[in-house]
């Protein structure tokens, strides 16, 4: 097993130690994606009159939306509370490096999500291109790439923890999605679901990356600390994942634009 002497990794001695100590949070986070999965499917049979009357293949989404939601749902709040409410990322709080912090608390959740972006991962390949194109390979792939690095350096916390917040935007998706397969697209609580997705998406994937930007500008001194292909990644991939929200935002807003005008028409 290779030991990654030649990498400054504060606090790790090995590869394999560190996959030890990640892997039950990693297979926790599969274990949920299951778990939820099968509830979403057995649930919505029993409350959800359209969902019999659904394809295998929209079955199949539906169920994995079902997942995709919680995850989110569970990283926004944990990446809030380590963000803001915790002293983890306080820098008055440690004369440590902002960009080697990290808690148990923090291993779990990066864990957990790695555990649900391979999940994903898996079934978009399994259904492919049905739960997505290659933007949504590239998009996990980015996405699993750094926070594997994260959680083996104990590094880059700080940024990872940023950039899942930002799923935060992924409930509205689903549910449009949701409502669409309802027929419920000429409905109130599509059009407005459609205005939150436009101002959460504004929010948290293209200011929230601008101060993210801003922030490692700001401590750049400490990004530099950063283990040699963990402080490329962090070069490369946020903005590389920025470009990807920029035209996905292009796309909401049009899709917003389009369907406020077709309501103010209908009235």
């Amino acid at each position: 097993m290779v030991v990654l002497s030649s990498f400054p990794l504060p606090g790790v001695i090995s590869i394999t130690d560190n996959v030890i100590n990640c892997l039950p949070s990693v297979l926790f986070g599969i274990t949920i994606c299951i778990i939820v999965y099968k509830l979403t499917g057995i649930i919505s049979l029993s409350y959800s009159k359209g969902y019999g009357k659904l394809s295998s293949a929209q079955k199949v989404e539906w169920n994995n939306r079902g997942f995709s939601t919680f995850h989110a749902l569970i990283v926004a709040f944990a990446s809030s509370y380590l963000l803001l409410l915790s002293d983890l990322f306080n820098e008055d709080s440690s004369n440590k490096l902002i960009v080697n912090r990290a808690s148990n608390v923090s291993d779990a959740i990066l864990g957990i999500s790695l555990g649900y972006f391979l999940s994903d991962l898996a079934m978009i390949l399994w259904h492919f291109p049905a739960l997505g194109g290659l933007e949504y390979v590239m998009h996990h792939g980015l996405s699993m790439l750094s926070i594997f690095l994260s959680l083996m350096s104990a590094q880059g916390q700080f940024y990872i923890l940023m950039v899942l917040f930002s799923e935060i935007t992924t409930p509205f998706v689903n549910l449009r999605w949701y409502l669409d397969v309802a027929g419920q697209k000429n409905s109130s609580i599509y059009i407005w679901n459609g205005v939150a997705l436009f101002i959460g998406w504004l929010v948290a994937r293209i200011l929230l990356f601008i101060y993210f930007f801003v922030h490692m500008l700001v401590h750049f001194d400490q990004v530099k600390k950063v283990f040699p292909f963990g402080f490329y990644c962090l070069l490369v991939v946020p903005p590389l994942l920025a470009v990807m929200n920029v035209v996905w935002f292009w796309k909401i807003a049009k899709g917003m634009i389009k369907t406020l005008y077709k309501a103010s028409h209908n009235q």
